[in-house]
């Protein structure tokens, strides 16, 4: 048996947003179980997101530490932002966001991995990518507000980011996922060998 996830969607009698808010919204959906009875299921909808692990010639990942409210913690975390256009090119969303949060560019673009994030409350579908060649991008840096004019950035060796993650030091999802992943795929076949930067995703199609 293959050990793959498979998309499989069963039968919705009745749904309802109860909230809505600026980016996501909640949905109240009536599900009938393989045993014929219906259950009421309540889930989060959101657009999906993109993260970036960028990774530098010294081995070290640019990361970010930024106050996250619902947890009431300030995590340490990798450039990410939501897809705020249906249908958007993940890639350019990501190239994006490191651009923004972090002022660099980055010229080799590999995904990394795909995770859905909570996929027992919310539809949230992810899409880490693995960015290296970096440099400074040009102009002058994108105008932070809110919780981002408080960030710190710094550039981590990649090996105290997996000790810490291991430690329970460091909670960040994407920033947690895409360093073990890095670190496995470096173990096998190697970066180069992850899917390019516009594989298929099915969770979110995009247009090239």
């Amino acid at each position: 048996m293959a050990i793959k996830d498979t998309p499989e969607e069963w039968t919705v009698t009745a749904t309802t947003t109860p909230f809505t808010g600026n980016k996501t919204s909640v949905r109240t959906d009536e599900v009938v179980m393989p045993d014929g009875s219906t259950v009421t299921r309540d889930y989060q909808v959101h657009p999906g997101s993109v993260a970036v692990l960028a990774l530098d010639e010294e081995g070290r990942v640019l990361v970010l530490r930024q106050y996250r409210h619902p947890v009431r913690h300030k995590l340490w975390e990798i450039p990410a932002g939501l897809l705020d256009i249906p249908g958007e090119n993940p890639l350019h969303a990501a190239q994006r966001e490191l651009y923004e949060e972090a002022h660099v560019k980055a010229e080799d673009w590999r995904v990394l991995t795909d995770v859905y994030t909570t996929p027992g409350g919310c539809d949230e579908a992810v899409r880490i990518f693995l960015a290296r060649d970096l440099s400074e991008a040009e102009g002058e840096r994108f105008e932070v507000s809110e919780e981002e004019a408080d960030m710190e950035l710094a550039r981590v060796p990649q090996g105290e980011l997996v000790r810490g993650a291991l430690a329970g030091e460091l909670h960040n999802n994407c920033l947690v996922v895409g360093v073990l992943a890095l670190t496995a795929a470096q173990a096998g076949a190697g970066p180069d060998a992850l899917r390019p930067a516009d594989a298929p995703w099915p969770a979110r199609p995009f247009e090239a």
